[in-house]
């Protein structure tokens, strides 16, 4: 009865040190997520306002038929459009380069693996590998 409590004791604190390191995955997740959420509002932002100024553009080169007024419109639009792709690619940068999506995935592969081990210490393979088997990226086809 002692190796069993020692077990279930150690596949417990393995398990609460997962969890705490997904949690402090997930704080520092959310941080880059909103860093990366910001860029992305500015850009939606600067986004309309670009097209407001393209539209008010064409308005003006439909009325006034003169290249002063729809140039200068056309360029603000332009350039404003321009800043609204900046600031979308480097905000979906950063989501990319910190692999914010893929967290989750990689702890619950994590927690897998050291069921596994547990499991296998046990003697009881089998169910290491049914035990948690459900696995969202490896949808049937």
């Amino acid at each position: 009865m002692g190796l069993l409590a020692e077990v279930i004791g150690g596949f417990t604190r393995l398990t609460r040190g997962e969890l705490a390191l997904a949690r402090a995955e997930a704080r520092e997740g959310l941080q880059h997520s909103l860093r990366a959420a910001i860029r992305i509002a500015v850009a939606a932002v600067l986004g309309l306002v670009a097209l407001h100024v393209l539209a008010g553009a064409a308005v003006a080169a439909l009325v006034a038929l003169g290249l002063g007024p729809v140039w200068s419109a056309l360029a603000v639009g332009l350039a404003l459009l321009l800043l609204a792709v900046i600031f979308l690619q480097t905000g979906l940068g950063l989501w990319r380069r910190q692999g914010i999506l893929h967290w989750p995935r990689r702890r619950a592969q994590a927690l897998r693996q050291d069921l596994a081990a547990v499991a296998e210490g046990l003697g009881a393979r089998d169910f290491a590998t049914e035990g948690l088997r459900h696995d969202p990226s490896q949808r049937p086809h």
